[in-house]
């Protein structure tokens, strides 16, 4: 008896150690970034949440901001995230609800293989195959819905110029796997006394999924949602290639180019040879590390939430 209470002991000691690894590690990337960007941050002549200039070419004369990279960022991201939600979603129900267990298996395992795509296939993929079959609807949408901030021409042209449209498909597309997984795990654990009480009541299949089904798995979704967007925050490759000319300032268009945290960061990588501009990229990603985990965070914590009901 004392020696399996010496066991469990040492057993708890290992698994707190191995928490607490994480915990710290993220922690020391945190500092580590922030210590990096104190100096550059001080040295900014600029404003550095509310400008749009990036300019880092002389140390002595550093003027950066966020505003745009920000723009960018959260509105591909946001974009993606309103395709891949409703599509997603949709995999999800038909593979657990109306697909027979022959055709949801392998069909669920082709979608899960979207994840082991690269994401420059992808970024090859946007800008050279779909950017080219996206202009006509991208200058229809223009055309006809020009007045709304969204449909505005940027500084992009719409004739196989990469637009933040364009990235927001392929990130789409990237993070469609997780949300769809993720879903499809919490639809199937929709207790069956309740689809039976529905079927019970005379309910039809969509009504069982609409009263059953979409209220048990609510808070999943969401956690998937958050979760996805976390995985388009962070994309850097294939927005990298799709995303070339910089954003129009204060300009909240799909039709514009521009910069995300991450695309900024990796299309300079090759210039991080002085302190003062190598830490004004860090302190970019410093920001993209907070979104990202604050993002990630609410997501456990949706997701925390639907254990404990």
């Amino acid at each position: 008896m004392a020696a399996a209470r010496r066991g469990d002991r040492l057993f708890k000691s290992v698994a707190v150690a191995a928490g607490m690894t994480v915990v710290m590690a993220i922690a020391l990337i945190a500092i580590f970034l922030l210590v990096k960007a104190v100096p550059s941050l001080r040295a900014n002549h600029a404003n550095f949440f509310t400008s749009s200039q990036f300019d880092t070419r002389e140390a002595d004369n550093l003027a950066f901001g966020i505003r745009d990279l920000f723009m960018v960022t959260v509105l591909s991201s946001l974009f993606a995230l309103a395709l891949a939600v409703p599509v997603a979603v949709g995999i999800a129900v038909f593979l657990t609800q109306y697909a027979p267990a022959r055709l949801s298996r392998p069909f669920a395992g082709i979608v899960d293989l979207l994840a082991a795509v690269p994401s420059i296939i992808f970024g090859l993929w946007g800008i050279f195959v779909l950017a080219p079959q996206l202009e006509p609807l991208e200058l229809m949408l223009n055309r006809h819905l020009g007045w709304l901030f969204l449909f505005k021409k940027g500084n992009v042209s719409l004739v196989g110029g990469g637009t933040i449209f364009t990235a927001g498909i392929v990130l789409a597309v990237m993070i469609l796997p997780i949300i769809s997984s993720v879903s499809r795990e919490v639809f199937r654990q929709t207790p069956s006394t309740q689809i039976e009480a529905a079927q019970a009541l005379g309910a039809t299949k969509w009504e069982v999924i609409r009263m059953t089904v979409f209220p048990f798995g609510r808070s999943g979704v969401i956690a998937a949602s958050m979760l996805g967007l976390g995985r388009a925050l962070g994309e850097t490759v294939a927005v990298l290639i799709i995303l070339r000319a910089a954003a129009q300032p204060g300009h909240w268009s799909l039709f514009d180019g521009g910069y995300t945290f991450a695309s900024k960061i990796a299309s300079a990588a090759t210039e991080f040879s002085e302190p003062l501009p190598t830490g004004a990229y860090i302190s970019a990603g410093f920001v993209l590390f907070v979104l990202t985990f604050l993002v990630n965070a609410a997501a456990r914590a949706v997701a925390g939430g639907r254990v404990n009901q």
